[in-house]
């Protein structure tokens, strides 16, 4: 019987729901893993991650599910889980060390996605807002993080002299300005198979009723279940009601940033759709929630799949 740790990053005192839904994809793919006949143990990794996964390397496990998605919640740090499997020679799962630090720090996959031709918001580094031009709508993003933390309906904003002055106050290392793409957004899903990365149904982001407010998935919305962002914002799977052109484009763009970021296994990509149906890469996911009720699996579980296969598909596609 083969033999797997599944390690994530373990909760804080004080965690949010964003951290501890990691303890959900935990529990939901020990189970899936049992089905396929494979001894279970977990770990969650802490700041004493050199130790933790030393001590792992010596149980001689035959492959590690990695869910790790920061260390002490700062996404910046999660690189460091694969490159220490790596030194260890341990099987993982999910992308490799070079996938996940470009794709983590979303400035430097933006360069790497506008060098490759996907198109991808104009950014700027908060030193940068003399170049902002005034009038003009932008969005404030952390570069290191996922899961929507940082980002606030504030988040969103027209530029002008008085916000200039407060983002150029802001630290360059953790912060970027993007140009806000104004129009739909959908999250493409894409999943290793016998024959190449397969792209999933297409899911659109819908926002209903928000008038006025910014159309994005703001923290509220992401986590906090009694708040209107987070009722008011609908997954839908629209299928063939979207143009031949658009399906087309998002599905060949999916599989660009695959290839681009040499991506494994499992990953996401989000898009945004301006008028004219161009579409914009707003991130590559290298390590997307797999929870039961999240929008992976909503989306294999739409394209007619198990999560057992799934499970399976993941880890016939292992690092090392």
């Amino acid at each position: 019987m083969k033999k797997c740790f599944i390690i994530y990053n373990e909760p804080g005192v004080d965690a949010l729901a964003d951290e501890l839904d990691v303890l959900d994809q935990v529990e939901h793919i020990e189970n899936h893993l049992k089905e396929l006949g494979i001894d279970v143990k977990r770990k969650g990794i802490t700041a004493g991650f050199m130790t933790e996964i030393s001590l792992l390397a010596a149980e001689k496990p035959d492959f590690i599910f990695n869910l790790v998605e920061s260390i002490n919640n700062k996404g910046e740090l999660n690189y460091f889980i694969p490159a220490m499997l790596n030194m260890y020679s341990i099987p993982y799962s999910g992308n490799p060390v070079e996938a996940m630090f470009v794709t983590t720090s979303k400035t430097l996959a933006g360069k790497t996605m506008r060098n490759a031709g996907i198109r991808n918001a104009v950014s700027f580094f908060p030193s940068q807002a003399d170049k902002l031009q005034p009038g003009k709508r932008y969005i404030l993003k952390p570069i290191w993080e996922d899961g929507s933390l940082g980002i606030t309906a504030d988040s969103v904003f027209i530029f002008d002299k008085n916000t200039g002055e407060r983002l150029s106050k802001l630290d360059d290392t953790h912060w970027f300005i993007e140009e806000f793409i104004d129009g739909r957004e959908f999250n493409i899903s894409v999943l290793a198979g016998k024959d190449g990365p397969q792209v999933m149904p297409f899911a659109e982001i819908v926002f209903v009723d928000y008038d006025d407010r910014p159309r994005i998935i703001d923290f509220k919305a992401k986590w906090e279940e009694d708040s209107f962002e987070y009722e008011n914002t609908i997954r839908e799977f629209p299928g063939d009601k979207l143009s031949l052109k658009l399906q087309k484009e998002l599905r060949e763009t999916a599989l660009a940033c695959w290839h681009l970021f040499g991506l494994k296994g499992y990953a996401r990509v989000d898009v945004r759709i301006d008028s004219e149906e161009n579409v914009y890469v707003i991130e590559t996911n290298a390590n997307p929630c797999i929870s039961p009720n999240g929008g992976y699996v909503a989306a294999t579980r739409q394209a007619g799949l198990t999560f057992t296969e799934v499970v399976q598909r993941i880890i016939n596609d292992l690092n090392g």
